[in-house]
């Protein structure tokens, strides 16, 4: 057994929030990666924005005024650089990244990647290749995201669905761009089917509210799309968007180029919800193209391989099952046993 800590120092959340209310994806992974440690037996604390100290699925939560302990055999500092040096007597610092990492080619990251050295972690290729090879750090480690078990484990239904389509993410990804083509090139080829969008600002906490107006306008024009079969939803907790996937047939999604993992496409597919994407920031490698989904290379493909979906019962069929049978082999599980392989 190790003793292990990782510390955020982002937006407030605690150990019970993943069941309460929609979270966003980067806490979700660092609330799922530390349970998924506990799981695997090794004393497990979260260091962060929590009110009081607290304990739930083996993990403790302490909160970020209470300070650091002086030891841990692997200490994970996530996202904020200057959590990097608050435990300098742990045997291994780990620096885990969320988002693209030009944003560390500042001197004010520099100093401290170059004195530290960290092994950072990365999401996958492409979130990889944002890092030059010059840059400084310790070793450059790529484990993906995992899905969490009510995804990956939940029983699906393999009965043709009704014609709805799904959005789960971030407004500001690209869903001004998604409702307009919904509505100019979708639409008219399936123009009994819906678009429901369950997204808004409060997935996001205080940084959130800091994009609510973008969001709001977003979503405003959205709304006015209703005749077209746009529905918003608004954002919802895990265990409602698990059961809304049960009756997605299709999740079209352009991609963005902020995005280094995408665990909406991640779960959607461990769903058996095909998948439309572009070749936009990392969401290629969430499926397989012309099996579980399609990557698409213009707009008007996108709208085409959303639509054969929407319509096409075998294709559907055939691509739902092929979802179901190779996008449900990492789980939290698998990413917490990567880790695990960084422990000194």
């Amino acid at each position: 057994m190790a003793t292990i800590v990782l510390a955020d120092a982002g937006i407030k959340f605690d150990g019970f929030t993943l069941e309460q209310r929609p979270l966003g994806g980067a806490e979700t992974a660092f609330i799922s990666l530390a349970e998924g440690l506990a799981d695997r037996g090794h004393d497990v604390t979260i260091i962060n924005k929590c009110d009081e100290p607290h304990e739930n699925n083996g993990v403790k939560w302490r909160p970020l005024t209470d300070g650091f302990p002086e030891i841990a055999d692997l200490y994970i500092a996530n996202r904020g650089h200057e959590l990097l040096g608050c435990m300098p007597r742990a045997k291994r610092t780990i620096f885990w990244i969320h988002n693209p990492a030009k944003y560390l080619l500042k001197w004010r990251y520099f100093s401290r990647l170059w004195k530290i050295r960290p092994a950072i972690v990365f999401s996958g290729l492409h979130h990889l290749l944002t890092y030059p090879n010059w840059a400084p750090c310790g070793d450059r480690v790529v484990i993906p995201y995992g899905i969490e078990n009510r995804f990956i484990t939940a029983k699906v239904s393999n009965e043709i669905r009704q014609k709805r389509a799904i959005f789960t993410s971030n407004p500001l990804r690209s869903l001004d761009w998604l409702v307009d083509i919904w509505s100019e090139k979708i639409h008219p080829l399936s123009p009994d089917a819906e678009l429901h969008v369950f997204a808004g600002p409060q997935t996001y906490g205080s940084a959130g509210d800091e994009k609510a107006q973008r969001m709001k306008v977003i979503l405003d024009h959205a709304d006015t799309l209703r005749d077209k079969g746009v529905i918003l939803r608004g954002p919802v907790p895990k265990n409602q968007l698990l059961d809304e996937m049960q009756h997605a047939r299709v999740m079209p999604y352009r991609g963005d180029f902020g995005e280094t993992f995408c665990l909406a496409l991640g779960e959607a597919q461990a769903m058996g919800v095909p998948c439309v994407v572009q070749d936009v920031g990392c969401v290629a490698e969430r499926i397989v193209d012309g099996e579980t989904g399609f990557v698409a290379s213009d707009d008007d493909l996108f709208a085409k391989r959303t639509a054969q979906l929407l319509n096409d019962d075998l294709l559907w069929e055939e691509q739902h099952k092929a979802a179901l049978e190779n996008q449900r082999a990492w789980g939290w599980a698998q990413a917490a046993e990567a880790f695990e392989q960084l422990i000194p």
